[in-house]
């Protein structure tokens, strides 16, 4: 059977007694994700906000890959942002900053550092969350994105994904039918569609790597050159 996980510790396994839940997927992910950020990252200064941070442990796990960089992490889940702060302790990463909630069905969310809000992102980074929540995430995503990242900068968005409207292999369809029989306004959704937004935005097109079990790495950029 497709599995996903929306919230940590329900159908996976409880959280350590100080906090800390445990994401499959991580184990399986984490090194390929950071084989696809981490040539940007690498000598890059400046802050990286991290959208629906789960159980923490991508952000513990890479920030110290990156000591150029202030890592934050998000989430919108109370027990999510227990763990994240439990990870965050465990890491014992210097450049890695407590978690806070940023809820991007809000089309203004915003983030904050300890001395501004809102100040201009190296990056951003969003790790299978656009397939488990509605359209109006994947908008807001962008459209923050647009507006939130400094010129040069990156989002960075891991999950399954469309292209040109067909899924790039059986699983990932099986895996779309799962999500939208469990919830009408999730799926698998399609890089043409996100393409269209973040040129809205002031984005350029996604620059793809594919990863391991059919996901994808996608990578808009704000151009060189913009206010």
């Amino acid at each position: 059977m497709v599995q996903f996980v929306t919230e940590y510790g329900k159908t996976t396994s409880p959280p350590e007694a100080d906090g800390r839940l445990d994401a499959p997927a991580f184990h399986r992910n984490h090194e390929p994700v950071w084989s696809a950020i981490g040539g940007f990252l690498a000598g890059q200064s400046g802050d990286l906000l991290e959208i629906g941070s789960g159980t923490g442990q991508h952000a513990a796990a890479l920030a110290p890959r990156a000591p150029g960089i202030n890592w934050w992490p998000s989430d919108i889940r109370d027990a999510h942002l227990r763990s994240i702060a439990a990870w965050r302790d465990h890491s014992g990463a210097a450049n890695l900053h407590p978690p806070q909630r940023v809820d991007l069905t809000d089309p203004r969310w915003s983030w904050s550092s300890d001395t501004d809000r809102d100040g201009p992102l190296t990056a951003i980074l969003c790790i299978n969350v656009l397939h488990i929540s509605a359209w109006e995430v994947s908008r807001n995503l962008i459209a923050g994105a647009g507006r939130l990242l400094r010129a040069g900068g990156r989002l960075f968005v891991y999950g399954a994904f469309k292209r040109d409207g067909a899924h790039t292999s059986p699983s990932n369809a099986e895996f779309d039918s799962a999500l939208r029989a469990e919830n009408a306004e999730w799926g698998v959704r399609d890089v043409s569609d996100l393409n269209v937004l973040a040129r809205a935005a002031g984005l350029t097109a996604a620059d793809i790597s594919p990863m391991p079990a059919n996901n994808l790495m996608l990578a808009f950029a704000r151009p060189l050159g913009q206010n």
